[in-house]
């Protein structure tokens, strides 16, 4: 059975909110205590603030309040060695709670996000992902520990993502490819994350959804992360939120950069351009790309609804190593999710009922063929080893290019510096989620 726990905002973030809990208005009735519990919206922070307004329900946890110097200890004073990256709010450390910090806290790393009291986001961000990480729970969203308001400063702690983001492992240039099925999990995750929040009594549109704010834990399993732009959705009859235009180019919905108008299918072009960039290992916006390529949905859209067209743009990474059937569907699914008409968007639950029978989809996906090369013991020089990894290179290319031709197992001496070739190839019904060794670390 799940605990309801009330608390008053204005007594855990008083100094935040801008007054003191002596300089509070005292409730003049008990009647909000009848009243059931409900998630606290943004919009309920008005100015004043009142005890009433700011009273919510965190359900089955509570957040820790956390202080400058407490905070400074479990990132060795933020660290250069503890830097984890930088991101709109502000740099990211890796830091390490146990009970000794706090009584009943679980012993784990940790992500320690600082605002930059310079940068583009402030104290309203701060305060947004307090409210809505504050009182939501999900294995899909990201978990957040606690806070710390003290001064000035506003900071943010996050349970660890140790795979980092989505972003670092598609497009980073020497990381390792993901796996057909890794990317389908990751995809469903995400989905799974972006349902929640819509079917929320009180909905949420994320409105920054993108590869950078997808966090993978060591298994692939994906969480939203960084609500600091996330909103309140329509209530009553309203069919839309009117907000400024704010998010990331490449993966805001064109009607909400036209007018503002900000909806739950604007998460849904969003989710489409990050299953696009799943497939064809691309970036929404790479303006190193020729003009007619530098937008992926506007290059890559007109493919996605033709099979023969698909492989085209694939992520070349994949080798060809995924089902061809399933990446249809999947291409499809993205093809709807990008129409310039929301209403013909689906519904995020739809979008997680097609995504996760394509998991099992795995016969038709082909060999997996790998190239194994041993060094014949001799001194190395700096030269040789350039020289061995040119050969190598050439060796692998020309493998390829014949089991493309032939569809034969062959052999082909190497250079001196390269004793034996041997090649392996196996069926692969089922792949695991093995994860690079080197992953880099969670960034926020």
């Amino acid at each position: 059975m799940k605990m309801l726990y009330k608390i008053q905002w204005s007594s855990c973030l008083p100094s935040c909110m801008g007054f003191s809990e002596d300089s509070l208005p005292k409730s003049k009735s008990n009647k909000s205590a009848s009243k059931q519990a409900q998630r606290l919206s943004f919009s309920d922070l008005s100015n004043p603030p009142t005890p009433e307004d700011l009273s919510i329900s965190l359900v089955g946890s509570n957040l820790y309040v956390f202080s400058v110097s407490e905070l400074k200890v479990i990132t060795q004073t933020f660290s250069s060695n503890n830097f984890l990256g930088e991101g709109g709010f502000g740099p990211v450390h890796k830091g390490y709670v146990d009970e000794k910090l706090r009584p009943g806290l679980k012993a784990q790393p940790v992500a320690v996000k600082v605002l930059d009291l310079d940068g583009a986001q402030g104290h309203r961000e701060w305060l947004t992902e307090v409210v809505f990480l504050g009182q939501l729970r999900h294995p899909h969203l990201v978990k957040l520990i606690g806070y710390c308001c003290e001064d000035e400063h506003r900071l943010l702690v996050y349970e660890f993502m140790t795979r980092g983001s989505l972003e670092n492992h598609l497009f980073k240039r020497f990381s390792a490819s993901l796996p057909w099925v890794t990317r389908l999990k990751i995809a469903i995750g995400a989905a799974k994350g972006l349902a929640f929040l819509h079917e929320a009594e009180k909905p949420v549109i994320y409105r920054d959804f993108k590869a950078s704010n997808i966090l993978l834990d060591s298994d692939y399993t994906a969480k939203l992360s960084d609500f600091g732009l996330a909103k309140d959705g329509p209530e009553g009859d309203h069919s839309h939120v009117s907000t400024r235009v704010m998010g990331t180019e490449g993966y805001a919905a064109p009607e909400y950069v036209m007018t503002g108008h900000l909806t739950a299918k604007s998460d849904v072009y969003s989710f489409g351009v990050v299953l696009l960039e799943l497939l064809t290992g691309r970036r929404s916006m790479d303006k190193t790309r020729p003009n007619r390529e530098q937008n992926l949905v506007d290059w890559a859209r007109p493919f996605l609804n033709s099979a023969r067209k698909l492989s085209r743009i694939m992520d070349p990474r994949l080798e060809g190593q995924y089902s061809s059937k399933a990446a249809q569907k999947a291409a499809e699914l993205a093809y709807l999710c990008l129409s310039s008409h929301p209403k013909h968007r689906p519904l995020m639950r739809t979008i997680v009922e097609t995504l996760e029978p394509l998991q099992d989809m795995l016969d038709d996906i082909p060999m997996a063929h790998f190239v194994y090369t041993v060094a014949t013991p001799q001194t190395k020089t700096q030269d040789d080893d350039e020289s061995k990894t040119v050969e190598e290179e050439k060796i692998k290319r020309h493998h390829r290019h014949r089991h493309q031709l032939h569809g034969q197992r062959h052999r082909n001496r190497s250079s001196p510096a390269v004793a034996a070739l041997s090649e392996d190839a196996t069926v692969y019904k089922k792949f695991g989620n093995g994860a690079p060794r080197n992953s880099p670390e969670h960034r926020l």
